[in-house]
């Protein structure tokens, strides 16, 4: 059994179903959209008895999240078929292995990210690139064959490149109606909250959005949403989960992920061209697409002198003017660049930290 959860419009159905079309016996494969008005009368566990006693192998369950006791039923399919072979999608909110049934035993669980730069060269130009490590990147090893100048490239991914419906008409209008229900449905339906908090999450992402970059004051925050501190960590960590927002910590040792919250950024450059068009602050850009290619596989941190840490690599940010003053000479600080095509010593053009996945 496998897993698959991420948040909308990243192609999470268009995935299994090509899976489908692409690589399987579609008489013995089956895909289900677990909102279907089928399921108002009808159990999961009992489509997927009849399936198997007809010879089914592939059982493809869309949207999970959206089956009152999905967990229950997923195990119990499990353990009831065990050479059915079953693949679901679900929501980045809802923590999947946190149903009333355990699933982290039975099922295998992967996030699907939005495109990074790379697989955007392939996706949306058809451009066959590699992924680099990122010693290989800060080593200035990413080769661009048959791409003579990136930028042009790297800005319209900036622009609509994240999501795979970017490729088709009307990428603004179709994001927008993510980002709304995302607010007003998905967090507050996922979250057991009141249909009015979706207008206090609104609030809080115009207030994000509107910041360069946005370093959270909580009590103050608190006293303009009208909610407690509590609340408004539980809304945080609601957006980031839904691919809205993303958190970024500072250096702590320890347990990963809970040092204090130094900075919050939107999810993506996408995101910050849909909701605040072209009045997006250039330098908050540059950052929010740093932090959305690179915490993929690696864990990113605040850095105290510069902007970024990730393990002993510190990174600084900025255009192609920015000098080298904030950042130590010490081989293992790098100066990232927008605007140039091509890095030299410990300078990293930006464009190049999108090929790390």
């Amino acid at each position: 059994m496998l897993g698959i959860i991420g948040p909308r419009g990243v192609g999470k159905t268009t995935m299994i179903l090509q899976q489908i079309k692409e690589n399987l016996d579609s008489k013995k494969a089956l895909y289900v959209s677990a909102d279907d008005m089928y399921f108002s009368e009808n159990r999961l566990f009992d489509l997927a008895d009849d399936f198997y006693k007809n010879a089914g192998e592939h059982l493809f369950i869309d949207e999970i999240h959206k089956y009152n006791d999905w967990s229950r039923e997923l195990k119990n399919i499990y353990d009831s078929f065990p050479t059915l072979k079953i693949v679901f999608t679900g929501s980045s909110v809802l923590d999947i292995l946190k149903g009333s049934s355990d699933l982290s035993r039975r099922a295998i669980i992967y996030k699907l990210q939005g495109l990074s730069f790379r697989e955007y060269l392939k996706f949306y130009h058809n451009y066959e690139l590699e992924a680099y490590s990122l010693e290989q990147i800060v080593n200035n090893e990413v080769k661009l064959e048959n791409i003579q100048h990136p930028l042009p490239l790297f800005n319209d991914y900036l622009k609509r490149g994240y999501y795979p419906f970017g490729i088709e008409d009307e990428m603004d209008l179709r994001l927008g109606q993510i980002i709304v229900q995302t607010l007003e449905s998905d967090i507050p339906q996922y979250a057991n909250l009141n249909v009015g908090t979706g207008r206090k999450l609104k609030r809080l992402l115009s207030i994000i959005a509107e910041s360069v970059p946005f370093k959270p004051n909580f009590s103050k925050l608190s006293a303009m949403i009208g909610v407690s501190r509590n609340s408004l960590d539980d809304y945080f960590s609601y957006m980031e989960k839904a691919g809205l927002i993303a958190q970024l910590r500072n250096e702590t040792t320890g347990i990963r992920g809970l040092g204090k919250v130094d900075k919050v950024y939107l999810d993506n450059t996408n995101v910050i061209f849909n909701l605040v068009r072209d009045k997006s602050n250039i330098g908050n850009l540059r950052e929010t697409f740093f932090f959305n290619q690179m915490r993929v596989e690696n864990e990113v941190t605040s850095s105290r002198k510069a902007d970024f840490v990730i393990d002993d690599y510190t990174f600084e940010v900025g255009g192609k003017n920015k000098q080298q003053n904030q950042i130590e000479k010490d081989g293992k600080s790098f100066l990232v660049k927008d605007d140039i095509e091509y890095g030299y010593r410990n300078v990293i053009p930006l464009w190049a930290f999108g090929f790390n996945y």
